[in-house]
C-alpha cells in the first residue's frame, strides 16, 4: 500500500525529532514516548489527508496539545535546587548546562516551554510556532517575550555558565 509505505517512512525519518521535541517539552522521556506515540497514531489515522499537507506540524501540535492538556489535570508544583557546578570543562560543562536548561525550562508555564521549545529547538516561526499552538501571531510573541524574561530572571546561572550578560 502506497499510504501506509509513505507513512512508515516519514515516521521513521521524524520520530526522532518529534521525541527530542517531546523531551524538551516534557522534561520526562516516558511521557515524551508516550506523547510521540500518540501522535503517530493520530497522523497515521489522518495519513491520506496529512500526506500532501504538514504531517509534522500536525503531529507537533499533539504532541503540544496533549502535553498541556496532560499538565492540566496533573498540575504540581515541581521545586528543582539549582546545583553549585563550579568550574567544569568539556564532557562536563556540556552536561552541565544542559541540567541547568531542564531546570530551568521545568520553571515554565506549559505553554511558554512550549513556545520556546517549539522557536528556538525545533526552529519554527512565529507564524508555523502559532499554527501548532493553535494561537495568534501575537500570543507567540508575548509568550516568547514572558518566559525568555522569567527564564533571565529566575535562572541568571544559567546566563552565566553560557557566558552571556544576564542584565
Amino acid at each position: 500500500m502506497p499510504d501506509e509505505d509513505g507513512f512508515r517512512r516519514w515516521a521513521e525519518e521524524r520520530q526522532l525529532a518529534l521525541l527530542r521535541t517531546a523531551v524538551l517539552l516534557t522534561g520526562d522521556r516516558q511521557r515524551a514516548e508516550d506523547l510521540v506515540q500518540e501522535a503517530l497514531t493520530q497522523v497515521a489515522l489522518r495519513w491520506r489527508r496529512l500526506a500532501d499537507e504538514h504531517p509534522d506540524a500536525y503531529a507537533r501540535q499533539v504532541i503540544v496539545r496533549r502535553n498541556i492538556s496532560w499538565w492540566r489535570k496533573h498540575r504540581r508544583e515541581v521545586v528543582a535546587d539549582v546545583p553549585d557546578l563550579g568550574a567544569s570543562t568539556g564532557a562536563e560543562a556540556s552536561a552541565d548546562r544542559r541540567m541547568l536548561l531542564d531546570l530551568a525550562l521545568d520553571r515554565l508555564s506549559p505553554r511558554q516551554r512550549a513556545t520556546v521549545v517549539l522557536r528556538y529547538y525545533d526552529d519554527l516561526s512565529e507564524r508555523e510556532t502559532a499554527d501548532v499552538l493553535g494561537v495568534s501571531v501575537g500570543t507567540v510573541k508575548s509568550q516568547t517575550h514572558v518566559a525568555l524574561r522569567r527564564l533571565r530572571e529566575a535562572s541568571p546561572e544559567l546566563a552565566d555558565l553560557l557566558g552571556e550578560d544576564s542584565r
